[in-house]
């Protein structure tokens, strides 16, 4: 079977929320030594059509959690794997990450929080349906180098501008990178909302964020 074959098969299996043949399909696809972060971006597929079968009524909140399950138990499997490849003993940079007011769904940020770890990143995820207030508070409690904000639903959008806002309002807007993501996230959702950057696709958002880093180390 052709990787991208496979790599389709995997998809369609949590979207189907096959638990056991899309763990059968993670342990295969690991074992053939391919790249852990392409399973992740399979994974980030799976969730974005999971989330427009849950707009369209078409899934169920019973059925984003299960989908939430089969999520857990792959990068389970894959964050060893991650963390093997990256030598990093200290932190790169703090990354506070939520899934923005008034959307509930997590796969998306879950994958994004797998992948930051072990990338090297502190992440302090503060769970889903968060207020613009409790982005602020943990910007000042933690003071990150980046905040990241999800949501797959559409309006999760305008929710992202609010927290924006909140956060330009509390002064804090220049002392953090702000990076955005989900389903209904594009470029004219990126400017609307007045982030540093968007992106659909967790590897993405990740090597922005070490872009970042690397720029704010040069400036040190």
């Amino acid at each position: 079977m052709s990787t991208q074959s496979l790599s389709e098969e995997f998809v369609n299996a949590i979207v189907d929320l096959d638990e056991k043949k899309a763990i059968e399909l993670t342990r295969k696809r690991l074992e053939s030594g391919e790249d852990p972060l392409k399973i992740l971006d399979d994974l980030t597929k799976a969730a974005n059509v999971v989330g427009e079968k849950y707009e369209k009524g078409e899934f169920f909140i019973a059925d984003l959690v299960m989908a939430g399950e089969i999520l857990k138990e792959v990068s389970d499997l894959v964050r060893p794997k991650l963390k093997g490849s990256g030598q990093v003993k200290e932190p790169i940079g703090k990354f506070v990450i939520g899934t923005v007011q008034g959307d509930i769904h997590d796969i998306g940020k879950n994958i994004t929080v797998t992948m930051a770890e072990a990338a090297g990143f502190e992440v302090i995820d503060l769970g889903v349906d968060v207020s613009p207030e409790k982005f602020v508070e943990a910007i000042k409690q933690y003071k990150p180098d980046i905040v990241g904000m999800s949501g797959l639903l559409t309006l999760s959008i305008d929710s992202m501008k609010r927290t924006v806002e909140a956060i330009k309002a509390a002064g804090l807007r220049d002392k953090v990178k702000i990076i955005i993501g989900g389903g209904r996230v594009d470029q004219y959702a990126y400017e609307y909302v007045g982030a540093d950057a968007w992106t659909i696709s967790a590897p993405t958002g990740i090597r922005i964020m070490l872009e970042w880093m690397e720029e704010k180390k040069k400036k040190r």
